[in-house]
């Protein structure tokens, strides 16, 4: 086997991020048959097969997985190191990728991205939002944001934010006309912003909490939407109640345009963690990041 097959594993790891082999040759600016060639000449080296193939997808086997986790991080490092080796004394180069959810965009993006950016112009940031669970390492992220309780144990956890509730609000003028609930179960009686999961498609029970006793109240109404921004905005305009992260809502709260209901039942999470793998924590980009996220996410909340 050749010894150094980095070429073939650079492309074998872009498709496997990618899921495609047509979109890691765009990427890659070659040939999709190039790709092909490529991956299959890396298969025929380990004598084993890495994808699984068909007219409508790619999905990794047991050995191509394996091979991932193993490789991936380790050529991240690589590919850094070289950019890092071309770089002048105290400028930092490379690239960072991050999974991110939609909710943290305003606290966790927004504000830190453009302060990265004018410090370190010269490392590429790629932003992934999406609201699955994501496995970083085998999809080839440096880092992503969570919530603490949604981060697998072995990864090492930076915590961006305090602590935070999950409120239930209405428009002055819902709550005129419907009525303020009064206890969980009054929630089912009330034409609710139903919030539906990009991830598994599910109907999302609204959480609530209070001592020791937790509800997930199956509320029902005649809007369901993907979008959290959305179902607050249309609370706004008296359409019904909607289940909404506070810090989200904080200026239609202070101004009067919402009111919070159910506050005595508003469940606490411990904030959002920026998360990674140990072996990661070595990547110049990722603690630059680390270290200006750090500073003005917990300012924005």
């Amino acid at each position: 086997m050749n010894p150094a097959p980095f070429p073939q594993l650079q492309v074998f790891l872009a498709v496997a991020r990618l899921a495609s082999f047509s979109a890691a040759a765009r990427e890659l600016g070659v040939s999709t048959s190039a790709v092909s060639q490529a991956v299959r000449q890396l298969e025929e080296q380990l004598r084993v097969v890495l994808f699984t193939r068909t007219t409508r997808s790619v999905a990794l086997t047991d050995a191509g997985r394996r091979l991932v986790e193993g490789a991936g991080p380790a050529m991240s490092q690589a590919l850094t190191a070289l950019s890092e080796a071309s770089a002048q004394p105290g400028e930092a180069v490379g690239r960072l990728r991050l999974s991110v959810p939609q909710m943290a965009v305003p606290f966790m993006i927004k504000p830190v991205l453009p302060t990265f950016h004018e410090r370190h112009p010269r490392v590429e940031v790629e932003v992934a939002v999406e609201e699955r669970f994501v496995d970083i390492v085998a999809e080839g992220y440096d880092a992503g944001v969570r919530l603490s309780e949604a981060i697998e144990r072995d990864m090492v956890q930076v915590r961006l934010t305090d602590a935070f509730r999950f409120v239930v609000v209405g428009s002055p003028a819902y709550l005129e006309k419907h009525g303020t609930p009064q206890k969980p179960e009054d929630l089912l009686r009330h034409e609710c912003i139903t919030f539906r999961s990009r991830s598994t498609g599910n109907l999302y029970a609204w959480e609530l909490e209070r001592g020791r006793r937790n509800w997930r109240v199956p509320v029902r109404g005649g809007v369901v939407s993907n979008d959290n921004a959305l179902s607050t905005a249309l609370a706004e305009t008296g359409l019904g109640l909607a289940y909404a992260f506070e810090p989200a809502v904080k200026e239609q709260l202070r101004d009067g345009r919402l009111v919070a209901v159910l506050e005595a039942y508003a469940p606490t999470v411990p904030g959002f963690f920026l998360y990674y793998p140990n072996r990661a924590q070595r990547s110049t980009p990722l603690r630059l990041f680390v270290e200006v996220a750090k500073q003005l996410a917990l300012k924005s909340l």
